[in-house]
Parts: structure tokens; sequence; C-alpha cells
């Protein structure tokens, strides 16, 4: 049995498009609790409520459709995606709920025993407890985790506070999106999938950490929206503008000769990414089109996108600079 192929998308590719999602939360109601500190507003990764002067509780959830054929992995990969907006916010995860769609009937009990096992696997890593869950029937899979974290409120980090004159930093390559729908179409090796898994699967632990120790001004992880819908959503929160290096940005090894090619894999996501975020975007004359894909690439499980002052210590591979201008503008050289 193959995962991928009992799902419409694959991963955070399966995302509701922003240009489709943003609107509706902006018509949601807001509150006036002086608490919240962080809510839908602002895009940002999880909402923040203050429970005391040190002391903030950190929520959110996140959820998709397989992103590999390994229940194992999958479970993994899904349960590190969902601690990754905790420590996008420089918060401590500290107890998760499973979130479960599954058909016991047509599938057998043996790959949701793997995906639940992944995911605690991971949990455990993180020093995380799995506390309950909920689950439904469902012919389409689907895995993921709501995290509770905590966070002293003078340590959170947010994608709404960015410095005019920061270098961008990105934490971990990009092209998940590229490698997972290869697979899906069977054009992807054993070794690029092990690659992905790989980067996939790793914590964004140590880079919260690095990123709270230097001078960090703001942070976001990129997922499924891509660095630059994920960049987008941080100027614009931000009222700056910004300019990315395109050579800069890292991507998983292997990732650029499958863009490269005469029909390239790229998700439906990714074009989704691309078209909503384009008219926010000025791409110099000489970035090729294989590099304006990767920069939209729907990622799942990515690294932290960090705004931090050049020689402070941030982690990652610096990629461009926060600047003033139009707010959510992005110019790509």
């Amino acid at each position: 049995m193959r995962l991928t192929a009992l799902s419409h998308g694959a991963g955070c590719a399966c995302k509701i498009p922003p240009g489709a999602l943003h609107p509706l939360l902006q018509e949601l109601p807001r509150t006036d609790d002086p608490a919240l500190l962080v809510g839908h507003e602002s895009a940002d990764d999880a909402a923040v409520y203050r429970v005391s002067d040190d002391l903030a509780i950190v929520s959110t959830v996140d959820f998709f459709t397989p992103i590999v054929d390994d229940p194992y992995d999958f479970g993994r990969v899904a349960a590190a995606n969902a601690l990754s907006d905790v420590y996008a916010m420089g918060a401590r995860p500290v107890t998760a709920l499973n979130l479960v769609a599954y058909s016991l009937e047509e599938l057998g009990e043996d790959p949701l025993r793997e995906i639940l096992r992944g995911g605690a696997d991971v949990a455990e890593s993180a020093g995380v407890a799995v506390v309950g869950g909920h689950s439904i029937d469902d012919r389409e899979p689907k895995y993921g985790m709501a995290v509770t974290g905590v966070v002293d409120p003078a340590r959170l980090m947010r994608n709404s506070t960015a410095r005019v004159g920061d270098s961008l930093y990105l934490t971990k390559p990009v092209g998940g999106g590229v490698a997972s729908t290869a697979a899906k179409r069977g054009l992807a090796g054993d070794t690029l999938v092990e690659r992905t898994v790989a980067v996939m699967t790793t914590l964004n632990r140590d880079a919260s950490e690095a990123a709270l120790a230097a001078d960090t001004s703001a942070a976001t992880d990129v997922t499924g929206f891509g660095l630059l819908g994920h960049l987008h959503e941080l100027t614009l929160a931000s009222g700056v503008a910004a300019e990315i290096d395109a050579e800069a940005v890292p991507s998983i090894e292997g990732v650029l000769d499958l863009l490269l090619a005469d029909e390239p894999p790229i998700a439906g996501g990714t074009r989704r990414n691309r078209d909503w975020v384009e008219p926010c975007v000025d791409w110099d004359g000489g970035v090729p089109e294989h590099l304006r894909w990767l920069l939209c690439d729907a990622m799942t499980s990515g690294g932290l996108l960090v705004a931090a002052r050049a020689g402070s210590g941030a982690p990652g591979v610096e990629i461009g600079r926060v600047v003033s201008g139009e707010p959510g503008r992005i110019s790509v050289g």
C-alpha cells in the first residue's frame, strides 16, 4: 500500500490556498482580551495567551494528508511539523493531542499503529507528553497534532516585529514539496526520499534556541505557503519589505535537478502559492524559472525564517534582508 496514492495532496501542499484563506480569517471577530498576545490577525504560527507576568500558553494545531508512503515516517513528519509552530514562537512544547482521520475497515490497524508510533517517538524526543486525541473514520488518511507550549512573554518571537536592517536567515533547505510530488509520481529515488524525510523530521528546537540567543526581531516557520508566502506574511504583519538572494536559498540535494526537467514535479499547492504571492514580488530578470518555483515550494516541516542582526549568531543561512518599503513587498534577485 502506498499512502500517498490515497491522498489528493501531499503534506502541507493540501492546505487551503492562502488567497482564499486570508479573506475568510479577516471576517472572524477579534477579541479585545488584553491577555491574548497573539491571535489570528497577523497569520502567526500559533496563538499566545498570557496567564501571568512570566508565563504564557502557546496553542497550535496542524494535520495533513500523507506526504510519504511509509506510515512510521508519515507520523514522524506530521509530529515534527506540528511542534514546529511552537518552536517558531520561541516557546517550549509540553503536551500534544493526536488528530487522526483513518479508515480501519479499508486500511487495517497496522499502518495506523505505525503512524501513531512515529508521532509518539518524535514527541518523546522533544520531551512532549502525548495526552490523548481524537479520531474519525475517513477514507483519505490524515494525521497531526494539537500542541500546547509555554513561553515567557518577554522571550516570545512573533512574525509581526521584523526590524529594518536585519538579515534574513533560513535554517533548513526547501524543496520538500518538489521531492514529495516526484515520489508520488514515481520520479524520486530512495536516496532523495531519505534526504527529504531527514529534513522534515528534524526538530526546529535547536534553531529556536539559537534564534532566542541571537538578536532576533521576528521569526516564522516555512511550510505550506512556501518561503515567499511566509515571508510575505511576516513583512506584511511587520510593516516592512524584504530582499531575497535566490541563489543563496538552500535546497534539498537533488531537487534542483527535478525542477530543471522538461516537466518538473510541481505540487498544486506550490502553483497556488505562486499565483497568490507573485503580485507582491518583484523578480529580477536574471532569476531563472526553476528558482522561482523553488521559492514558492509548498514545504512540509520546513525550517525557521529568522530576522536578526547580522553577526549576532542567528541560526541558518543568510538569504536576504529586511528593508523599508511597501509592507509585504519582496524583491528577488
